[in-house]
């Protein structure tokens, strides 16, 4: 009889089609599905660039990208390992082929092992193949030729269970994992090779034989079994004068023989070849598909709680946990490996990158967590946000992030202590999270004390040298030419000088470049650190001898987080935003009353570099496992007090949907915080955060306790480390009833913005459900969705499972068309500050002060009066007047002062004297600390 012919160049024609379709098929639901390959080819080798033509021709048929990318025989290794690390980290590529053979110099395992697994699409590297050959192993992918055998068999109708097979052949790339592929299908399998005894002996038993030898027509007819089933992969050149190219293709068995013997056989060429390309086709696509599964699958596993009662000090709940590895926390909510810095074991970096790639998704919901007026203790909103998120991605299954602000040390060794959150919703490890973390407020520190520096040294270089000499210092002659360094041309740029050689510009352009003439009663610019250190709110400088060519100054130190350099940091969109805005920061006026900046200076470029890393949101996790960002930390009296926008951002992205899921179903939550109430940081990240990111919030939150509302029912002041009166232990209801006027007040703030209102209550265990009962009634009539009691302190996420859905049902029904800010920047500045103080705070005036009336001039004169306000005022009333409880009106803001911040992008106003650096009471937090010397942990922190 005559052997059947399989055909492999009809079969692969076939799936090669079924695979077109597939592909046309996925990207009608989703354009950007597009499957990528790359090839990357090392020399320049006939028979590779033959294979490498087929390749490239059927992806093109396919609809795949396939890009080659061709390399110097003499590339290194460690270049071509890094050229293939770059295909790696790139997300439009799917799948990596290293064509084989590599030159000599190349170590061929290192090479196809640098491949990631999830693109190794010949299935080359170690832990593919090492899939393959392990028992019930499951290989992301199987190499090309042999899973092409496989198929050529399953398409012939070829069962291989129980048969006995043999492979000629043991190399990595066919012989060996075409053997396990037959014993994973059943098969009983002989591996013979160049030292096997009695080959053809173990041939002639064989049902199935697979030749993968590379010798010319090494398999004699007369060595097969009648009947049996013949694959030849063996690709050899024979001579042939018949032929164009004075050779042709045979495989390593005697086809002519072999044909009148078996009952299937496979030519050479046209039998496993078109396989190898059709497979390789197969596997991209593969890769392609578990890609875009895997945008889809992010799944947070939560660690559990071992919940105890009464509950234990927050540093022992910390301790109790043991925090998953940071790099697994980032695996859960989809960043990838190379978008990770990790600083030890559980903290992180995430860069910047994850933005672009995932540009196209629909974000997730954004959901703003603010709180009433508080008292001296807090009424635990950081608790709250922590709390919130641990229910939304532990409980309930949704990729959630909470957005936090980075603590100062100054109150983390002052009065205030940690700001992790508290009881069983914090974030862990507690001891990293407050002292350094990743070292961003030393970045700050650093970046606005040599600007400072900056200062103070042109101001001395300025009054010891005359103009010609300044002007050459400033720009030196180099091997005989001077020119101007590129951030230069910024300072020309707004002198109004074109020039672009110093040569050329005149004595009076010169001296004008050249000096800055600032003028010292003017130099807002205050040296920072971060400590809590009342001897340094005013100093003199400039006092040393080498000094004497300047009169002396008084200035004075604030703390690092109160630095405009922070506030930048938070308000920021990307690195290049940062850079301009350090650039534009305005620290002191000339003589003649223009605006100096740190671009005026030179240094914008400097200060970024000392930023750079800061930029990156830090990646934590709560106490259940769940996804933190902690990134900036602006003083929340004169500052935004809000969080970062890349962190929002970023995490936004890191929670939202896919283009072909169903976004109510599938969106996750980022969960941000503003500092103190929310006429306070709320009103700042309407009008200032969101007027510059161009978010808007889905839902807000507003933090309650019934001893806060109680306090502004008229009950006694409240201070720290004090018995709190009966009223606070007991069930009150009048009292507290009087006190939800601060509550209604917050939640019609809220609402004015276009935002629906949960209140969230934080429940106390002194409490009762009456007290509960009419927090929510008061809640409701004053116009908020819905008002929830949570217990997440005591109980971690399953305490706020309540309050999660409340904010996922309000959420869903959000509109973010009808988001409105409280002004337009086209208003005077007084008419901001009146919108800000009458309809956020309740007041009927505000009266300014001829310092203020005489700045804003100034400012306005000066180009830069268009800009949102941040009002600095106490965090303890609504009004300017910490003894103004409950929501007081008829009353007037005294505006003292109005100061700059053009970098960060808003003037301040101070309502209040506001100390911004805190000093250190009596008996401050440093007291408590110690670390353990056997174990290097840190106690006494909370």
């Amino acid at each position: 009889m005559t052997a059947t012919k399989i055909d492999g160049t009809a079969i692969a024609k076939t799936i090669r089609e079924r695979i077109s379709k597939e592909i046309a098929d996925k990207q009608a639901r989703n354009p950007r599905y597009k499957p990528g390959l790359v090839i990357i080819q090392v020399g320049d080798r006939s028979d590779s660039s033959t294979y490498v033509r087929m390749k490239l021709k059927a992806a093109e048929e396919a609809n795949i990208v396939c890009n080659l990318e061709k390399y110097a025989e003499d590339i290194s290794e460690i270049e071509l390992l890094e050229k293939i690390d770059a295909f790696n980290n790139d997300p439009a590529v799917h799948g990596i082929l290293v064509q084989l053979p590599v030159p000599g110099h190349i170590n061929e395992y290192n090479v196809t092992s640098a491949v990631a697994d999830t693109k190794d699409v010949d299935g080359f590297g170690g832990p593919n193949i090492g899939e393959l050959a392990k028992k019930g192993g499951t290989p992301l992918f199987v190499p090309c030729t042999p899973k092409g055998v496989m198929v050529l068999l399953e398409e012939s109708g070829i069962d291989v269970r129980g048969k006995n097979a043999v492979v000629l052949g043991r190399s990595d790339i066919v012989g060996a994992p075409v053997s396990y592929l037959l014993r994973n299908a059943d098969a009983t399998v002989t591996v013979c090779h160049s030292r096997t005894q009695g080959m053809e002996d173990i041939l002639r038993r064989a049902d199935i034989v697979v030749a993968a030898i590379g010798k010319e027509r090494f398999v004699k007819g007369d060595w097969l079994k009648k009947g049996a089933v013949v694959i030849d992969v063996g690709t050899n050149y024979v001579p042939d004068d018949t032929k164009k190219s004075g050779q042709r293709l045979v495989g390593d068995v005697d086809y002519d023989a072999a044909v009148e013997v078996a009952s299937y056989i496979t030519p050479v060429p046209g039998g496993v070849g078109p396989m190898t390309v059709a497979m390789l086709l197969r596997n991209v696509v593969n890769a392609a598909d578990s890609y875009f599964d895997r945008q889809k699958s992010r799944h947070i596993t939560p660690l559990p709680l071992k919940l105890k009662s009464p509950v234990p000090s927050d540093i022992a709940i910390s301790r109790a946990q043991h925090p998953k590895m940071i790099t697994k926390v980032a695996s859960e909510v989809g960043i990838a490996p190379h978008e990770l810095e990790p600083f030890g074991a559980y903290k992180a970096k995430v860069s910047l990158d994850v933005l672009s790639r995932l540009s196209h998704r629909r974000n997730g919901r954004y959901i703003l967590v603010a709180g009433i007026t508080p008292t001296p203790l807090g009424e635990g909103k950081s608790t709250t946000t922590i709390g919130l998120t641990q229910a939304l991605a532990g409980q309930l299954g949704r990729i959630a992030f909470a957005n936090v602000r980075q603590p100062s040390q100054g109150p983390t060794f002052g009065i205030k202590g940690g700001a992790a959150g508290g009881g069983y919703s914090q974030v862990i490890p507690m001891d990293e999270f407050n002292l350094h973390l990743t070292g961003d407020i030393h970045a700050i520190t650093a970046a606005n004390n040599l600007l400072a520096a900056a200062i103070d040294t042109r101001m001395y270089h300025e009054a010891t040298q005359k103009d010609g000499p300044l002007f050459r210092r400033l720009v030196p002659e180099k091997k005989g030419k001077r020119t101007f360094l590129p951030i230069m041309f910024k300072r020309l740029k707004k002198l109004g000088i074109d020039k672009t050689d110093p040569n050329e510009l005149t004595e009076e352009e010169a001296k004008k470049f050249a000096r800055l003439d600032i003028d010292p009663e003017t130099i807002t610019w205050r040296r920072v650190l971060d400590v809590n250190d009342r001897h340094l709110r005013g100093i003199t400088i400039g006092q040393a001898p080498t000094e004497n060519k300047v009169p002396p100054r008084e200035t004075g130190f604030d703390i690092s987080v109160a630095s405009e350099c922070m506030a930048v940091l938070a308000l920021s969109t990307d690195l290049a935003d940062m850079r301009d805005r350090l650039g534009k920061m305005v620290v002191a006026s000339s003589r003649a009353g223009d605006p100096v900046t740190a671009d005026d200076l030179g240094i914008g470029g400097a200060l970024t570099a000392l930023m750079k890393d800061a930029i990156k949101p830090n990646l934590m996790q709560t106490l259940e496992g769940t996804p933190v960002f902690v990134h900036a930390g602006p003083f929340a009296n004169i500052s935004i007090g809000n969080s970062s926008i890349i962190a929002d951002r970023v995490a936004l992205k890191l929670a939202g949907t896919e283009q072909d899921e169903d976004h109510n179903a599938k969106t996750g939550f980022v969960v941000t915080e503003a500092g103190f109430d929310f006429t306070m940081g709320g009103e700042r990240f309407m009008n200032i955060k969101c007027r510059n990111s161009g978010l808007v919030p889905d839902v807000v939150v507003i933090v309650a306790t019934a001893r806060a509302l109680k306090v502004h029912g008229g009950g006694p002041e409240i201070k720290p480390g004090e018995q709190l009166a009966e009223v606070y232990r007991t069930e009150n209801v009048g009292v507290l009833r009087e006190g939800c006027v601060n509550l209604a007040k917050h939640i019609q703030n809220a609402r004015q913005y276009g935002v629906e209102v949960v209140v969230a209550v934080n429940r106390f265990e002194t409490d009762t459900d009456a007290e509960l009962e009419v927090i929510r009634e008061e809640a409701l009539k004053a116009g908020a969705a819905d008002a929830i009691p949570a217990n997440h302190w005591a109980e971690g996420g399953v305490g706020a499972v309540d309050l999660a859905k409340g904010v996922i049902r309000v959420a869903e029904q959000s509109q973010p068309e009808r988001f409105k800010l409280l002004y337009g920047l086209e208003d005077s500045v007084q008419e901001r500050i009146e919108a800000i103080a009458k309809r956020m705070y309740g007041a009927a005036a505000v009266d300014f002060s001829e310092t203020a009336r005489k700045k804003v001039e100034m400012y306005t004169k000066q180009g830069l009066g268009n800009l949102p306000i941040c009002i600095a005022k106490t965090q303890y009333s609504l009004s300017h007047d910490p003894a103004l409880k409950g929501a007081p009106e008829g009353f007037t803001v005294p505006i003292r002062d109005v100061r700059m911040a053009a970098g960060a992008g808003y003037l301040f106003a101070l309502a209040a004297d506001v100390q911004t650096i805190p000093g250190l009471p009596t008996a401050p937090g440093y007291l408590n600390v110690e670390v353990d010397c056997e174990t290097g942990e840190v106690d006494g922190l909370f």
